[in-house]
C-alpha cells in the first residue's frame, strides 16, 4: 500500500495540473508550489513611468492583459495586441473596461495600424520581436520598451524532457543576436540589461502547468507522451525536494531615430 502511494498521488498531481485553465498570462496557480526569482530592474514599475508620458502607446502579445491592467495610469490612447484566441478574450474583458484598444493579430502577418503611429512600444515577454514592424509603427524619436526572455532560458526543464537543443536554439534569443536585429530595423538600442534567474518547482503538477503554458519550452508535450519522463521527475522531485532550472531576461530600450 505505501509503495502505492506516492504513483497515486503523482498520477492525481499530474490529472490535475493537465486540467488546469492555462488561458492569459497570470501565475497564481503556481503559488506555493514554484518560485521564480525576478529580474533586478523591475519592469511593471518601469512600464508604469513610461504610459504615464505617453501619448499614443501599443502593449503587443499582452497575454490576457495582467502585466499592462497593473500600470496605475494608461497612455491617452492605449491600444494592445493579442495572437492567442482565449487570451484574447481575456485580454479584452480585463483591458476594456480602462479604454483601451485590444486588438487581433498573429506573426505571419503586419501589425494591423499605419505608419508611424505610436511614441511608445512595450512588450513584456514578446512570442517574437519583430523589430521591422516595430520600427515601422513607431513615430521618429519613438521608443520600444521591453522585457524579452532570453537565451536558453529554463534550459533545464527543455533538457530534461526534450533532449538537447541545438546551439542555433538555445543563442536566438541572444541580446546581441537581438541588437543586431533591431539596428538592421533601423532602431538604436538605448539601454540592454540581462539576468539569469533561479526557478525551482516543488511537485510535479507546478511543471505540468508550466510546460502546458510555456509551450514553447517542450513544443510536442502533453502529459500521455511524456508519462515516463514526469514520473522520473516526480521521483526526483520526492528525491532531492525540488526541480531547479534557470530563466534568463533581458531588458531592452530602443528608439527609433
Amino acid at each position: 500500500m505505501n509503495e502505492k502511494q506516492p504513483h497515486n498521488e503523482s498520477q492525481e498531481l499530474i490529472e490535475a495540473a493537465a486540467a488546469a485553465d492555462v488561458t492569459g498570462w497570470g501565475f497564481s496557480w503556481l503559488e506555493g508550489r514554484a518560485t521564480e526569482e525576478r529580474p533586478p530592474w523591475g519592469y511593471s514599475k518601469l512600464l508604469a513611468k513610461q504610459l504615464e508620458t505617453a501619448r499614443v502607446a501599443l502593449d503587443l502579445d499582452t497575454g490576457g492583459g495582467e502585466v499592462l491592467n497593473e500600470a496605475p495610469v494608461m497612455a491617452a490612447e492605449q491600444h494592445a495586441t493579442e495572437g492567442w484566441p482565449p487570451n484574447l478574450e481575456v485580454a479584452r474583458a480585463t483591458l476594456g473596461p480602462r479604454g483601451v484598444q485590444v486588438h487581433s493579430a498573429d506573426h505571419h502577418h503586419p501589425l494591423p495600424f499605419a505608419d508611424a503611429t505610436f511614441d511608445l512600444v512595450t512588450s513584456r515577454h514578446p512570442v517574437t520581436p519583430r523589430w521591422s514592424e516595430i520600427a515601422r509603427v513607431l513615430v521618429p524619436g519613438g521608443e520600444y520598451f521591453a522585457q524579452h526572455v532570453g537565451p536558453g532560458s529554463a534550459y533545464e526543464l527543455t533538457e530534461f524532457f526534450y533532449g538537447q537543443p541545438s546551439a542555433a536554439d538555445r543563442n536566438s534569443r541572444a541580446p546581441d543576436v537581438e541588437t543586431r536585429a533591431a539596428n538592421a530595423a533601423g532602431l538604436v538600442i538605448d539601454e540592454l540589461q540581462t539576468a539569469r534567474l533561479r526557478m525551482e518547482f516543488f511537485d510535479i503538477g507546478a511543471v505540468v502547468w508550466i510546460l502546458r503554458k510555456c509551450v514553447w519550452w517542450v513544443p510536442d508535450f502533453d502529459v500521455h507522451t511524456y508519462r515516463e519522463r514526469l514520473l522520473a521527475m516526480d521521483a526526483r522531485i520526492r528525491r532531492e525536494g525540488s526541480f531547479v532550472a534557470h530563466s534568463t531576461r533581458h531588458l531592452v530600450r530602443a528608439r527609433r531615430p
